[in-house]
């Protein structure tokens, strides 16, 4: 077992995996992925097979936040689609039983690109990976949320105007320090909220190439996780994510794209990109995606935000990580003030 999986306690998680879980057999053997700085998450193998436990984090959470059950809904009505999505197994509410709510779902094996150059892939595959990644976007973007049985799975109005007000809750609540240029941008925000368009759609939430898993062998998408900003609303939300990651600089905290000769290695430009997304979507013309991604960064940075307060408060998932990924929101901030004025 890695030692930083000891924050679950191994008889009681395998009890619940015994209720729920037919033809199970232990023991289990636990380890925590680096990922997962929102929602805890544990890859659990045992001799009947191997699966991902995501919980919710400890200490008191914010309002609406780690929403895990809302994960586990969306990816149990997505799994009879076209779209990859890990099979789910059970979902548990009663935060006694293992001392949090959680779901737990199929182990999906594959790859994780954690750095969106794809060093490791030739420049046909990385045109392959880029755009099996769009595809599936707006296969996302073409399902009826009502046939799904997701039709109140999002509010009614304006999104971008309820996603603006919920994250602006969120970045106050979690506030340690006054930062001027998150500050500056959520200004702008407030003054350039965009009306709505058409009709609300499954938006993923957090549309980026390491919440995805390739095939270990082709570049073929094998499954999308990490559902828990999903919500119904407009689908350019999940666009503006792409954009925004990678407008920023290279690195290992950031993972962008930033003075990157895409072109040379087989990787789309935004034009290009958001133009095929468009053909495949029947959209008339390429939208204004201006407000999208500085919306995008204000959002990310408030998530960063409620990281650092987490490591404030004791109760981070890993707490190096989280003050490291909390030092960059300065940085967000002003990579979304220079793409509204370029």
């Amino acid at each position: 077992m890695n030692p930083s999986a000891t924050d679950l306690d191994l008889n009681r998680v395998e009890q619940a995996f015994r209720k729920r879980i037919p033809g199970f057999r232990g023991p289990l053997d636990v380890s925590k992925t680096p990922q997962g700085q929102s929602n805890p998450t544990y890859i659990i193998s045992s001799p009947s097979g191997n699966y991902v436990l995501r919980r919710k984090p400890d200490g008191v959470l914010l309002p609406s936040a780690h929403a895990v059950e809302r994960e586990y809904r969306v990816m149990t009505a997505l799994y009879d689609t076209e779209l990859p999505v890990p099979r789910t197994n059970f979902l548990c509410e009663d935060p006694d039983e293992i001392g949090t709510v959680f779901f737990v779902m199929e182990h999906v094996p594959g790859r994780v690109f954690l750095d969106p150059r794809l060093p490791e892939l030739t420049c046909q595959e990385r045109e392959v990976v880029y755009d099996e990644m769009n595809l599936r976007l707006a296969q996302l973007h073409s399902l009826d949320p009502e046939t799904l049985g997701l039709r109140d799975y999002g509010k009614a109005g304006n999104y971008f105007a309820r996603q603006f007000s919920r994250w602006s809750r969120q970045y106050d609540a979690s506030a340690t320090e006054q930062i001027a240029k998150m500050e500056e941008l959520q200004y702008w925000l407030k003054n350039n909220l965009p009306g709505e368009e058409g009709p609300p759609r499954l938006v993923h939430g957090d549309w980026r190439i390491d919440n995805l898993i390739y095939e270990p062998l082709a570049p073929r998408l094998a499954a999308i996780v990490d559902w828990e900003l999903s919500t119904l609303g407009n689908p350019l939300a999940d666009l503006g994510t792409q954009l925004m990651q990678w407008a920023m600089p290279v690195g290992d905290d950031t993972r962008g794209l930033g003075s990157i000769d895409r072109k040379s290695l087989g990787i789309p430009d935004d034009a290009a990109y958001v133009e095929r997304y468009a053909q495949r979507t029947g959209m008339s013309e390429v939208p204004d995606l201006t407000f999208a991604v500085a919306f995008s960064f204000f959002r990310m940075g408030a998530i960063m935000q409620g990281i650092k307060k987490r490591v404030f408060d004791g109760n981070a998932s890993n707490p190096e990580r989280g003050l490291k990924i909390g030092n960059l929101i300065p940085l967000f901030a002003q990579n979304a003030l220079e793409f509204i004025n370029r």
